[in-house]
């Protein structure tokens, strides 16, 4: 399994809750976007580099770089870093894991001076970089000085963007962008549809009352002190937190003490609770006997966007093992409510998981 499908597994299994239905499914309000051929990039970026004055002397170079391995975004790249020494110098130190991550977009990329396609391109790939070293919320800032429709790789830029939105938690921009990737880019990659809608079902998850909340605002706050990231922003999330495990804290109080103020006036305290009965009272009421849990109580999946989140990671684990009728049964479970481009995906990934065990 890849790198890239164990960390989202991973966060799947973090959060409980559930976001509105019509956020999930709701249709594209966009038109189809299509990434550019090896072709289409190479005559914009031939045509950028002989704008530079530099083809006599880099010719052979900017002609091994177009022979080779990569993504027409890839290619698109190394040319700029060939002819720009400023594009290669912000790619380096985006890239560099030893240079402190960036806190302000570089200048190259608002100069006026610079075409559309070098600035749009350039930012999505130092956006990426960005993204791969989890520095999101610079990375998000670049992306806006550029759309989908700007770069030669639209997939890429709806990727990343949801990528860095759903990292720092802003639920309803990553949504769109998941919905606009899965819906409106054409040919788009497998692994980032995959992700994209595993980024959907966990924040399909989300509810900002329980812990999941908590754990996914301490893990915000972590990568952020990582980033060397300690100032205003990251104080704010961590009194966030203090002030949610407070009220948490007064709620479990509250009900502790409704619960025993129950127990004590209807005698149905626990042994040593209440004392035996008195003379006359009967023996203690139990309500719950008359009264079973339903089914929906003890688990409802899908629908209403609750999630049962260590059945899923033991699905993650040995989905590989189990019988065809036993993962039937377990997808329909899972993906109950979702959208029919978001169940695909996940049965996808999970098609995935099971290559992956058997070559173990």
């Amino acid at each position: 399994m890849s790198r890239y499908l164990l960390t989202v597994a991973a966060a799947v299994a973090l959060g409980v809750g559930s976001v509105s239905a019509n956020e999930l499914t709701r249709p594209a309000r966009f038109g189809a976007l299509e990434g550019a051929s090896v072709d289409a990039a190479k005559a914009q970026a031939a045509a950028w580099f002989k704008a530079t004055g530099k083809a006599d002397q880099l010719q052979a170079q900017f002609d091994a770089i177009w022979k080779g391995d990569g993504t027409p975004l890839d290619m698109v790249l190394r040319t700029f870093e060939l002819a720009n020494a400023d594009a290669a110098k912000i790619m380096a130190n985006a890239r560099d894991l030893g240079t402190p991550a960036p806190t302000a977009v570089p200048a190259i990329l608002k100069d006026a001076n610079q075409t559309a396609f070098f600035k749009n391109n350039l930012a999505l790939g130092y956006a990426r970089a960005l993204s791969q070293r989890a520095v999101h919320e610079e990375s998000l800032e670049v992306l806006k000085l550029t759309t989908a429709e700007g770069v030669v790789d639209p997939a890429a830029y709806l990727f990343h963007k949801a990528i860095g939105e759903h990292a720092i938690l802003d639920k309803g921009a990553a949504i769109v962008t998941i919905n606009r990737l899965l819906d409106d880019v054409v040919s788009s990659p497998e692994r980032y549809r995959t992700l994209a809608a595993l980024m959907a079902l966990d924040i399909h998850t989300w509810n900002e009352k329980d812990l999941g909340s908590i754990a996914r605002k301490m893990n915000s706050v972590q990568r952020r002190l990582d980033l060397a990231r300690g100032g205003p922003n990251t104080q704010k999330i961590q009194k966030d937190i203090v002030a949610r495990l407070d009220e948490m804290i007064k709620e479990l109080e509250n009900k502790a003490k409704q619960d025993q103020s129950q127990c004590e006036n209807e005698g149905n305290c626990p042994s040593g609770g209440n004392g035996p009965p008195k003379p006359g009272q009967g023996p203690p009421k139990n309500n719950n006997a008359s009264n079973p849990a339903t089914e929906s109580g003890i688990a409802n999946i899908g629908g209403t966007g609750t999630v049962d989140q260590a059945k899923l990671k033991r699905l993650t684990e040995s989905w590989g093992s189990l019988p065809p009728r036993e993962q039937a049964r377990a997808l329909q479970e899972l993906t109950q409510g979702m959208s029919q481009r978001h169940r695909e995906a996940i049965e996808n990934y999970f098609r995935n998981i099971a290559v992956a065990q058997s070559r173990k």
